[in-house]
């Protein structure tokens, strides 16, 4: 990440992963953002990582395995990074949804400053399709609560997101959150267009949907959920 960030500003309209990693597709996200995702010769099979920019540049790094599960989120903002915890009562299951068109989870993570959170919630295919430039999607409807450590419920979350057999990962859709302060939100962070190597925009670190509207609620972006980014 640390070559991520100190690219020159010739060179910040392309990204380049780090070295021993490829560039697998460029997906352009309503909200005005845009995502990165690629994959590691030295990561486990099916191991993917994924980089989130707006206009003004980074702004979210999430790694995820196989089963979809959050090894490792990055707020490239604040530098804060959450990690999950070995240990689980249910860990999220990428393999159960895909076969029963339901998985619960309930794990936890622990942030790089020690704290401690529980997601519980759940993932259903709602069993609609969708095609977004050319690549075809599952809806799926979730629900997710993130306690503290005391037991203290923080962020609830509700929505739609996608989901691709192929690409093995979540992609965002439209999503209500409420946290402690009573404050709620939505989002909808669904991809607007997909870019493979050879195509253009491959690469482009540029977002293009919903950015006049971003610049609007710009004093907000601090504020980034993992579960609409993973």
């Amino acid at each position: 990440m640390a070559a991520l960030l100190t690219l020159s500003p010739a060179e910040a309209a392309q990204f380049v992963p780090p070295d021993g990693c490829q560039l697998e597709m460029t997906v352009q996200n309503r909200g005005c953002r845009v995502s990165q995702h690629y994959v590691c010769a030295q990561d486990n099979p099916g191991d993917q990582h994924v980089v989130y920019f707006d206009p003004e540049g980074p702004v979210h790094y999430s790694k995820i395995d196989a089963e979809t599960r959050w090894l490792e989120s990055t707020n490239l903002i604040t530098g804060l990074s959450d990690y999950l915890v070995p240990d689980a009562q249910d860990h999220a299951s990428f393999s159960t949804l895909l076969a029963t068109g339901r998985d619960d989870f309930d794990f936890w993570t622990e942030s790089s400053t020690g704290e401690r959170l529980r997601n519980v919630g759940e993932d259903r295919l709602t069993g609609e399709r969708v095609t977004i430039d050319g690549v075809e999607l599952e809806l799926t409807e979730y629900e997710l609560r993130m306690f503290s450590a005391d037991g203290q419920l923080l962020i609830e979350s509700k929505g739609q997101q996608f989901i691709n057999r192929d690409h093995g990962r979540f992609y965002g859709g439209v999503e209500i959150w409420s946290d402690w302060t009573g404050e709620t939100r939505e989002e909808d962070d669904s991809p607007a267009s997909f870019a493979f190597e050879g195509e253009a925009g491959f690469g482009s670190t540029e977002p293009l949907f919903d950015c006049q509207m971003q610049m609007v609620r710009s004093g907000e972006k601090s504020l980034i959920y993992p579960a609409a980014l993973r």
